[in-house]
């Protein structure tokens, strides 16, 4: 027989039956449906499909499309009619299943579990660092498939030739990651539910250490990691409303303007909407955001002179500067040491105070009394000669 040998680096895992939301602009026309969830092996998380006019029931057994041919699964809970996008409508349910096909269903769970324990013994005997995690048999016995894990890759060419003689069929192995097989095996996390990876997860989120930040969560890897060792997926669900909170809160390590002054905010608390500052007087407030606002907005309002003058009063209390003037800036000399000069006399200061004019007036006039004296003098010279 033929066998397909298969191994792929990045994680898998059986794929989902339900179709995801439409996240684009798409086709807004919704359309009622009849949604059911359909479970294939026990402990699977189950799949989404549309019943239609079929009549089902809880517990009931159905024959549905999947990937690699019809399967035949088990009705979890009652029927549901919900409104959905046309485009985002899961399958259809073809029929009831009938009672040759349960029997083979049960048939292919014990087919599965002989499957099993032939792949481990072989991989003793071959020396192979692999773990065998699940084994799935297509409802019509046409091919097997081996999910492992590994820590690198693995040569298992010796591995599926004795698996296809032994079995008698196709046979395909999957590598998978260290979260695909925390899904697959199941179990109870930290918070005392059910993993999410194998209740209802269908697809898994990248999830980094800044949501775990952002949220005020400790820090400690066994605190915020699941049982696969990698950070808790339900990291990622109040991540956005996180984020959504603290828009309007002032950052960690900030200076924040307070109605008993300006402090440093040391925490915050998004869900409270609280925030605690330690002032320059090593004294911790808890403020809230409301408060902080309402101060910022009064310090909006007060008029600009109020502020200027305040700030100018902090200015002469902190600094205390001392005036000088420009010549004991100039000769660097300090008040009151400046040497007395002789007092010059009033006149003349008056003759240096007088302006160029009356200057000019004065030497006019003094000429015009000497030209009288000549006058004078040649006349009494004349009279006494007439004599």
């Amino acid at each position: 027989m033929a066998s397909d040998q298969e191994q792929n680096n990045e994680p898998e895992a059986p794929t989902s039956d339900l179709k995801g939301p439409n996240n684009g602009n798409g086709d807004k026309d919704e359309t009622s449906i009849v949604l059911i969830a359909v479970r294939f092996r026990p402990k699977w998380p189950p799949s989404h499909y549309n019943a239609g006019n079929v009549p089902v029931m809880d517990a009931e057994w159905v024959v549905v499309p999947t990937e690699h041919g019809i399967e035949v699964g088990r009705v979890l809970g009652r029927p549901v009619v919900i409104k959905m996008p046309a485009k985002a409508v899961p399958p259809k349910v073809e029929r009831l299943a009938s009672t040759h096909e349960i029997e083979l269903y049960y048939r292919n769970l014990d087919r599965e579990k002989v499957a099993r324990d032939v792949c481990a013994e072989h991989v003793r005997i071959l020396g192979l660092s692999m773990k065998i995690v699940r084994v799935e048999s297509f409802f019509d016995g046409s091919k097997i498939v081996f999910y492992y894990s590994a820590e690198g890759r693995v040569d298992f060419r010796e591995l599926v030739k004795d698996l296809v003689k032994t079995l008698r069929t196709r046979v395909e192995m999957r590598q998978i990651g260290i979260r695909h097989e925390t899904k697959m095996i199941g179990g109870v996390g930290i918070c005392g539910r059910e993993f999410c990876c194998a209740s209802f997860l269908q697809d898994f989120d990248p999830v980094s250490i800044k949501m775990a930040k952002a949220q005020n969560l400790p820090l400690n890897p066994s605190k915020i990691s699941g049982i696969c060792g990698r950070l808790l997926c339900c990291l990622t669900y109040e991540y956005g409303t996180y984020l959504e909170l603290a828009k309007g809160m002032p950052l960690l390590g900030k200076l924040c303007d307070t109605p008993a002054g300006q402090g440093k905010v040391i925490r915050r608390d998004i869900l409270r909407q609280t925030v605690t500052v330690v002032l320059p007087d090593n004294t911790q407030i808890e403020f809230k955001i409301s408060e902080l606002e309402q101060h910022r907005l009064q310090q909006k309002k007060r008029p600009k002179s109020l502020a200027t003058d305040k700030r100018k009063q902090k200015q002469i209390k902190t600094d205390k500067t001392i005036t000088h003037s420009p010549k004991q800036k100039r000769s660097g000399s300090k008040p009151g040491t400046e040497k007395k000069r002789p007092e010059h006399s009033t006149t003349s200061k008056d003759n240096a105070s007088l302006p160029k004019d009356r200057t000019k007036e004065k030497n006019l006039k003094a000429k015009g009394k000497n030209r009288r004296n000549k006058g004078g003098r040649s006349q009494s010279k004349a009279k006494k000669n007439i004599k």
